[in-house]
């Protein structure tokens, strides 16, 4: 039986031209060891045919493979080794198969009985016995908070779900590869190795954020060792690619999905589940933030946020939390200060300094250190205008303009946001600024504000901005 094999191919932002189909003699470095890497992905997760490498897949297979993982993930279907496909391909993932015949699940595998034993055969150094104890207890109990699976810890003997940590060969054949790449492994429900659980010893495994989260990992994995496949919502614990997250892990299609191979928890609590991802063509969404960085744009609505880029075919989504693991959950509002190379995000009081993907020292900070009243609890929008120099940021139904150079707030504020921008309402969501306009968001609408004119000279959806029409 084949393991679950949790794959951290190492994320990057390069920006490479799709990869077409041919031989490798006209090709650079960086193209070679992108499709070298897609070839083992496909091959591991996706059952391409082993044999294709330095023939870049003239036979085709390569691009069928390629179309089958555009089509679980919802990416535009083209066949071709694109960014967006190519970006996928290298976030942090499970390697459990995603699709068809190379799906571990295909006969609904489960256990059949709902009183289940787990040992710990071995504990890691990086975290005391007593942590790594609770941690798997908590782990099991977000599933059996749902299900009427119980589970019962032994200190001897065989248990159904046994878990470990071994390094390199550890007894399986299906030996780790060292600090980073294979985080653990996971088996389905049966009898022998069935439901067991290892973690790859060579990793620094943690309580938060600060490396790999075992918490989130152990959650993951025994969803799998209880008979749970993949889910294709970003948002959920059992989406194919590792992401750190706080509070309840399942989201709704994680307890539809286990609670259809068990059924419910008939003594518990109803359990408030995360957010579904957010639909980017949703005639009603409305955003949190939007902000520039470093020529791209991110337009964040609830746990995630979509990322803009001139060479994607369309808006990527992924969770805060992935790429900024010390934000908060939910983004109120951000801006980009290009002349000093800054992002600000705000949530309720505080606000943090990225410079890149990275916090600047000293943040995070309280937003009262701009010079807003300490009535002001939260920062709705924010937008920073090139021209004048000045960040606007929005509350309620009153803005503020902060001079960017002098680090002080204009004289004269707050104003009202109804009288300055006629047309608009009196609140703002979040806020854009391009060549003299302002893009207002407000609940689904969009408003395209001119800075010279002052007033609303075309009113759009709000998700026009992720290409929707």
């Amino acid at each position: 039986m084949t393991a679950f094999l949790l794959l951290l191919l190492l994320a990057g932002h390069t920006f490479a031209l799709p990869l077409q189909t041919g031989d490798f003699s006209s090709s650079s470095s960086t193209e070679i060891d992108d499709y070298l890497l897609a070839e083992k992905y496909l091959r591991q997760l996706y059952g391409l045919s082993p044999g294709l490498q330095g023939r870049r897949a003239a036979s085709g297979a390569f691009q069928t493979k390629i179309r089958e993982m555009q089509t679980f993930f919802k990416l535009k279907v083209t066949g071709n080794l694109d960014e967006k496909t190519l970006d996928l391909m290298k976030q942090p993932r499970c390697g459990v198969p995603d699709i068809g015949e190379y799906n571990h699940f295909p006969q609904r595998l489960k256990w059949k009985h709902n009183d289940l034993t787990f040992r710990i055969t071995n504990y890691t150094p990086d975290l005391k016995s007593s942590d790594v104890d609770r941690i798997i207890r908590q782990a099991l109990n977000v599933w059996s908070a749902v299900t009427p699976l119980t589970f019962r810890k032994l200190h001897d003997g065989t248990a159904d779900i046994m878990i470990s940590f071994g390094s390199r060969e550890h007894g399986d054949f299906n030996p780790f590869d060292g600090p980073d790449g294979l985080l653990a492994h996971a088996y389905p429900p049966g009898a022998g190795i069935g439901g067991d659980v290892h973690f790859d010893e060579d990793e620094n495994w943690t309580k938060d954020s600060s490396a790999y989260n075992l918490f989130i990992v152990a959650a993951h994995e025994l969803g799998h060792a209880l008979g749970m496949s993949h889910s294709s919502d970003p948002g959920a614990l059992m989406y194919a690619a590792y992401s750190y997250s706080e509070g309840f892990p399942l989201a709704e299609d994680d307890i539809d999905g286990i609670q259809d191979l068990y059924g419910p928890n008939p003594n518990g609590k109803k359990v408030k589940p995360k957010p579904d991802a957010p639909k980017r063509c949703d005639p009603e969404l409305s955003l949190d933030a939007v902000t520039d960085l470093r020529g791209e744009t991110y337009i964040f609505k609830d746990r995630f946020y979509w990322r803009l880029h001139p060479q994607f075919s369309e808006p990527q989504q992924s969770l805060i939390k992935s790429t900024w693991p010390f934000l908060p959950n939910k983004v109120d509002a951000a801006y980009e200060n290009t002349e000093k190379d800054l992002v600000i995000m705000f949530r309720g009081i505080r606000m943090w300094a990225l410079n890149g993907y990275n916090l600047v020292n000293g943040y995070p900070k309280y937003i009262h250190k701009l010079g807003l009243p300490k009535r002001i609890r939260k920062i709705d929008a924010a937008v920073y205008i090139r021209d004048t120099g000045k960040t606007l940021l929005f509350s309620d139904e009153e803005y503020w303009s902060y001079n960017e150079a002098e680090s002080t707030m204009d004289t004269g504020y707050p104003r009202s946001i109804e009288r300055d921008f006629p047309g608009i309402g009196d609140e703002v969501d979040a806020a854009a600024y391009r060549s003299g306009y302002l893009y207002l968001f407000h609940e689904h609408l969009q408003y395209e504000y001119s800075y010279i004119s002052r007033k609303v000279v075309r009113v759009m959806r709000a998700n026009s901005i992720l290409e929707c029409s």
